[in-house]
């Protein structure tokens, strides 16, 4: 190991002078200059070739590496994102939904749920359109939730390994902007249907974005966290009746 630990241009010399000790050990033992001269110029043609293929491997594996490194990195802030917005926000909207005992039905993930499931429950939110009621819920306990929370909104969005996953990237920006639209407002009583149709359609936004996602991060927890997942599992945030006590 101390050989790694001398300085680049020792280490170069010092394997010139092994090479230079090669060659004379075998020119001494085996006095064919020719044959010693052919196979040096061959290594050297070759050398190129050597260096390409060696540099891509490593550069291979060098950014499997980093891709490896930001994905966790990146899974981590999405866990954190999920702990802190994301599951409390996923029961307060669902409040506002008329058909949400359809959407905890279909979305009623368990420890049994295989990769074909996540796929029908992506497929359903993909297929049947959700349309929220901004009149349905408590508009007012919505927008004191998400003032809380706009401090870790505006951490997560500074965050650089976010730039490599868009989607979740649009989710902060559509529940950022529905924070601000319901910020924007000084009373959240007594508005035109036309701007409560609005925001139905701003939750809704965010909503879908915010279920995608969800369901990619449950999958992640099932196959790489398994005990996060169980009780992910038991706060199910589209069950209404779901508790952390295992039964």
């Amino acid at each position: 190991m101390r050989f790694f630990r001398l300085p680049k241009d020792r280490i170069v010399w010092l394997l010139l002078l092994v090479s230079l000790a090669l060659y004379l050990a075998d020119y001494f033992l085996f006095p064919r200059a020719e044959e010693i001269g052919f196979n040096f110029m061959s290594n050297v043609a070759f050398l190129p070739v050597y260096v390409l293929f060696v540099t891509l491997m490593i550069e291979r594996v060098l950014k499997e590496r980093e891709r490896e490194a930001m994905i966790k990195k990146l899974n981590m802030v999405i866990g954190i994102f999920f702990s802190e917005v994301g599951s409390p926000l996923l029961r307060d909207l669902h409040d506002f939904y008329p058909d949400g005992k359809e959407l905890s039905t279909r979305l009623g993930i368990t420890v049994r749920w295989r990769a074909e499931d996540y796929r029908q429950a992506r497929e359903f939110l993909k297929d049947h359109e959700i349309r929220p009621d901004s009149r349905a819920g408590d508009l007012a306990a919505l927008k004191a939730f998400l003032a809380e929370k706009k401090g870790v909104m505006l951490s997560l969005m500074e965050n650089p390994n976010l730039l490599e996953h868009d989607s979740f990237t649009d989710l902060l920006w559509a529940v950022f902007h529905l924070i601000e639209e319901l910020q924007a407002r000084h009373s959240l009583s007594d508005l035109p249907a036309s701007d409560l149709e609005h925001l139905s359609g701003d939750m809704k936004r965010a909503h879908t974005h915010l279920l995608m996602e969800w369901l990619s991060y449950m999958a992640h927890l099932q196959k790489d966290y398994p005990y996060l997942f169980s009780l992910a599992v038991r706060m199910n945030p589209m069950n209404p009746e779901a508790h952390p006590e295992v039964t």
